[in-house]
């Protein structure tokens, strides 16, 4: 039985923000990254929340984001159970995608 593909979790708001940012439509940035314009639709809604790195690195070249800038990736997930005193959770960082 073969393994999934990896996947790398994405934060869809800052997709949108960071194409907004260099004013990009959704088509033109899609079409740049060789992705449809309703799958980033979809990444910047939240309907979709992972992505694979191949598909990721292409992105982040479009939008200028550096190999080593987490600025696209969600934040992780972090258990219920391990809060600090004021409030936030315990959690390592971000994986890195490469």
């Amino acid at each position: 039985m073969e393994r999934p593909q990896p996947t790398i979790p994405v934060d869809g708001a800052e997709i949108r923000t960071r194409r907004k940012e260099l004013g990009l439509s959704r088509d033109e940035c899609a079409e740049a990254a060789g992705i449809s314009g309703p799958y980033l639709s979809q990444l910047e809604t939240g309907a979709r929340r992972a992505m694979r790195p191949p598909t990721y690195k292409r992105l982040r070249t479009v939008l200028q984001i550096q190999q080593d800038d987490h600025q696209l990736l969600a934040p992780p997930e972090e258990p219920e159970h391990r809060k600090d005193t004021d409030g936030r959770h315990e959690g390592a960082g971000r994986p890195h995608p490469d």
